[in-house]
């Protein structure tokens, strides 16, 4: 059996999200947003959270002082502002964005610094000995000033290929200077695994701790990062949801969870990690970036089954096809609906949705039909919601709270203040019929106006539904415009979302029935009729 790396005394885990993870396309984060996503960090426990730069940009620095002012209470994070090395031929007493580091007034700095002689000549276009100059005079300058000082060795290991000399010559000066750590960046992100481990074990001769900080351009930014750990840092760096410039940083919570779980070391409290879910999702929402449903331990498919042999076995040992629990990092094995499932995968998605379906001749009939469905353009996979809906028929469970009598739509060329598109749906609700037009922009809007119109008298709560994706594809590649499509639509009232799926010959048809069924799940749900509880399955 492998060998497990022994921890170390002290170990850090450090984000960099609101600074590196900043960097990435589409990425623009207010004052109010780092706030709240350094309230997440904090809960999950993590010991150090880069806030910006502050001076470079005025958010950066509002969001440092209004940290410092107390709108930013935290438990278990250290705050550090980042910056650079003073300017060349000058002073870091003199230079104004070194005295910003001290301005935001966090008990740590982490200070960017040249590692790489190319870049020193090149891009600074200065001496290498005026380089380790910089470096000498900023770190020192900050740590009199009371300040913990970080160092990152910025194209460390591209640094160290060209001129290893001078790579550990700037190592050794910032902890000579007073770095507590210095962090090997492998800032190009083009180091793999099995590189790692001998530049690290050169770096750790000085006798400074390191850290490493990887990007992901190789895909190897986790691999790299654990192979640092193992070659003797102390201090890893890394982004929520693998966000930062280009590919990305390395995943921190992937980082964590291999640490904690796989090495058996405690790098943040256990209470974070059953949290690291819900946490990663509150970030990309904040950051309005999708997340990754494939994401390793967090992802919505992390823990997904789909074919027929893997829910057999799931069945017998839900371990049997899973490296861990997934509620240790507050996730959830989820069974897949599709043309692919077999009687298991039908049987276990029920009895995850309440239901039992422990009838062979009824799971084997409700299989057939999915595969049916699915032939026609159906997908069950995300749409849990028209799933149920199609178990509950199928099941004879009354779904009486409406019936829709009849719909229509049309779009205009004239574009009003309310939109351009008007729909009547007639609804039968509480035995009287309910006739309401509604206009919007685009027939799905103006359709979901005049549903939402006909049902609020009756049921208030759908006030508080609202469509947050919406797609479309189409199915019969080579068709044209009388293409079958199919719609998916994305429905949240605030406490949770839910997707529902629509086929049809025309993408209004089936954006009716996704958004028909949408309103049809979330009332039953806000109306407590999901499931009589025990459930007796009939054939």
């Amino acid at each position: 059996m492998t060998k497990l790396p022994v921890a170390p005394d002290t170990f850090h885990v450090f984000d960099t999200t609101l600074r590196d993870g900043a960097q990435q396309e589409g990425i623009r984060l207010t004052v109010q947003d780092k706030l709240r996503i350094a309230g997440l960090l904090d809960e999950l426990g993590v010991g150090f959270i880069e806030g910006g730069w502050p001076g470079a940009n005025p958010s950066d620095t509002e969001f440092f002082a209004r940290a410092a002012d107390g709108e930013l209470t935290l438990r278990h994070a250290t705050l550090v502002a980042f910056g650079a090395t003073r300017k060349v031929g000058t002073t870091a007493a003199e230079d104004p964005q070194v005295q910003a580091l001290l301005d935001a007034r966090t008990e740590v700095v982490c200070i960017v610094a040249k590692s790489h002689d190319e870049h020193v000549r090149r891009a600074l276009k200065t001496t290498l000995e005026e380089n380790l100059a910089m470096v000498r005079d900023t770190v020192a300058h900050l740590v009199s000033q009371g300040r913990r000082v970080f160092v990152d060795a910025e194209h460390f290991f591209d640094g160290y290929r060209s001129n290893p000399a001078y790579a550990l010559l700037v190592v050794r000066t910032a902890a000579e200077a007073g770095a507590e750590v210095v962090i090997l960046c492998d800032t190009n992100g083009g180091m793999l695994p099995s590189w790692m481990g001998d530049v690290v074990s050169a770096a750790a001769q000085i006798g400074v701790d390191l850290g490493i900080h990887c990007h992901n351009d190789t895909g190897c930014a986790v691999a790299n990062t654990l192979a640092a750990v193992e070659a003797g840092v102390m201090h890893v760096q890394g982004t929520m949801n693998e966000t930062g410039e280009r590919t990305g940083n390395a995943n921190l919570v992937t980082v964590i969870a291999n640490l904690q779980l796989k090495y058996g070391w405690q790098v943040i409290p256990p209470e974070g990690l059953v949290e690291a879910s819900r946490i990663a999702h509150a970030i990309a929402a904040i950051a309005n970036v999708p997340m990754n449903n494939r994401q390793p331990y967090v992802g919505l498919s992390a823990f997904a089954h789909k074919a027929g042999l893997h829910a057999s076995a799931i069945k017998v040992d839900a371990n049997l096809y899973q490296h861990i629990d997934p509620t240790l990092v507050g996730n959830d094995m989820r069974m897949l609906v599709s043309d692919m499932a077999g009687r298991a995968n039908i049987q276990l998605k029920g009895s995850e949705l309440g239901y039992d379906l422990s009838d062979r001749e009824l799971a084997a009939q409700i299989t057939d039909l999915v595969k049916a469905r699915e032939m026609d353009g159906y997908t069950y996979e995300s749409a849990d919601a028209s799933f149920e809906l199609l178990l509950r028929s199928e099941l004879g469970l009354a779904d009486d709270l409406y019936q829709v009598v009849a719909w229509r739509v049309f779009t205009s060329s004239n574009v009003g203040p309310e939109g351009d598109s008007e729909a009547t749906v007639k609804l039968r609700v509480n035995g009287s019929v309910e006739g309401l037009v509604g206009e919007g922009h685009g027939p799905l809007n103006a359709l979901d106006v005049a549903l939402r119109r006909a049902l609020v008298r009756a049921y208030p709560e759908v006030d508080n539904f609202e469509l947050t994706d919406y797609r479309v594809r189409i199915l019969d590649q080579g068709h044209g415009t009388d293409a079958i499509v199919r719609t998916l639509i994305d429905t949240t009232d605030g406490d949770r979302t839910w997707t529902t799926v629509g086929v049809g010959s025309s993408v209004v048809e089936a954006s009716w029935e996704a958004l028909h069924d949408a309103y049809r799940w979330g009332l039953l749900k806000n109306h407590g009729v999901s499931v009589p509880a025990p459930l007796v399955a009939a054939s």
